[in-house]
């Protein structure tokens, strides 16, 4: 593809992520514009490109990829239908974009990496947003730099306002603390060994059958640990707090950036309401870095690698979550393509 003309994206999935990431490829980043939208229901695929030109409706994704206007691949589409997708993408030899979870589990995961080995160059970038959070951004820099000594303790909150019905308490590990798994890793550089979650008394605001909130602990390689509030039903708004413990200082990120106003004996701000909100900035780093190294004819940002130890350490939640116990993580041996 000419560096010189936009790129051509197929938007598989086209949900609230799918339709917001439509929506940034064509009012908000450069360099990009979208050709095709993908979904099984075909009336919301055709009502969403028929606002844009040039822009067709598929149900299939693999007939969308076979078009002569695709020359990239964004992947919004329910975790359990990536794995698909993305093998015939990398059949293709497309360049991708996957909304996390790379797959729900790790051995499809495995399965996807073993394609791109066997294709022999990187394809994939996994959408962890946070590391393009101008936020997380500066922790990470401050730990790199080396300054407050090794880290040795990180405390971490994940809240939401509320969860859709459909949620489930697994998926406050595979698809909340997530998050902070591939943090946790991209942060201290090293991967989780091991993960316990404890479980308090729940909120009166959690749905029946669901334990919320619950802590989870993270052990890594080098000894630090880890914790990670999550509560999915808080009922206030969306918060995301870091702080790490190092040697020789503290640094937190997480502080609410709206104003903060005092008037009739009163104090307070704006809690943010929503993730899409809270990492609008975030999402248009991460797509517009993929568009560019896409039509430089690179591939940058979080690995197949990355997100198949994210689901390995998810399993282990998972399994913690239901016995209540320490689970240790269980990852293959590294391939070189990921060094």
């Amino acid at each position: 593809m000419s560096s010189q003309r936009a790129l051509g994206v197929a938007v598989v999935g086209t949900g609230k992520m799918g339709a917001d990431h439509v929506r940034r490829l064509s009012d908000v980043i450069s360099g990009a514009r979208v050709t095709a939208v993908v979904d099984i229901d075909a009336e919301r695929a055709k009502s969403l490109a028929d606002g844009i030109e040039g822009c067709t409706a598929y149900t299939d994704p693999a007939v969308a990829m076979a078009a002569q206007d695709v020359d990239a691949v964004l992947i919004a589409s329910p975790g359990p239908a990536h794995e698909a997708a993305l093998i015939e993408a990398l059949r293709r030899d497309l360049p991708v974009l996957c909304e996390k979870p790379l797959t729900p589990d790790a051995a499809a995961a495995l399965r996807v990496l073993e394609a791109e080995q066997r294709l022999g160059h990187r394809r994939v970038q996994v959408g962890f947003m946070r590391r393009y959070d101008a936020d997380y951004l500066k922790l990470k820099k401050v730990l790199d730099d080396g300054e407050l000594g090794r880290t040795l303790m990180l405390h971490q909150r994940h809240r939401n306002p509320a969860m859709p019905e459909w949620f489930t308490e697994e998926m406050l590990i595979n698809d909340s603390v997530v998050h902070e798994m591939d943090v946790t890793r991209w942060l201290l550089d090293q991967e989780i060994t091991a993960v316990t979650v404890h479980k308090p008394a729940p909120s009166a605001k959690a749905p029946a059958g669901m334990s919320d909130p619950q802590f989870v602990l993270f052990e890594t390689e080098s000894g630090a640990l880890v914790g990670v509030e999550i509560f999915g039903h808080c009922g206030f708004g969306y918060q995301v707090h870091a702080e790490a413990v190092c040697e020789h200082g503290t640094v937190g990120i997480g502080a609410e950036h709206e104003p903060l106003v005092t008037t009739g004996g009163r104090w307070g701000g704006r809690v943010t309401p929503d993730y899409l909100e809270r990492f609008q900035d975030a999402y248009d780093r991460e797509v517009q870095a993929w568009v560019d190294a896409t039509r430089r004819g690179e591939v940058t940002g979080p690995s197949i690698w990355d997100g198949y130890a994210a689901a390995a350490v998810c399993e282990a939640g998972v399994l913690s979550q239901r016995e209540g116990r320490r689970v240790e993580v269980e990852l293959v041996e590294r391939p070189a393509l990921y060094g």
